[in-house]
C-alpha cells in the first residue's frame, strides 16, 4: 500500500504539490479536483500546506519516482 492511499493528508499533499511544481496549481482544473478532494477527505488547505512545509523533500521524492512505493 502506497503512502498515498495510506494516509489522506500524504495524498492531498502529493496532489497539491505535483501541481505546485508544474507550475499549474492556480488553474482552474486544479482548483476545483484539489479543494473538491480535500472536501471528500475532511481536510483543510492550511494542513496540506503545513504538511507539505513539514514534509516536502520526502514528497518531492514520491512523486519524482512517479508516485509508487
Amino acid at each position: 500500500m502506497s503512502p498515498a492511499s495510506a494516509d489522506p493528508l500524504f495524498g492531498a499533499a502529493v496532489l497539491k504539490l505535483s501541481f505546485i511544481l508544474k507550475g499549474k496549481h492556480d488553474e482552474p482544473g486544479f482548483r476545483v479536483v484539489y479543494f473538491g478532494t480535500l472536501k471528500e477527505l475532511g481536510l483543510t488547505d492550511s494542513q496540506v500546506t503545513k504538511y507539505i512545509n513539514a514534509n516536502r523533500e520526502r514528497l518531492e521524492e514520491h512523486i519524482r519516482r512517479g508516485g509508487g512505493d
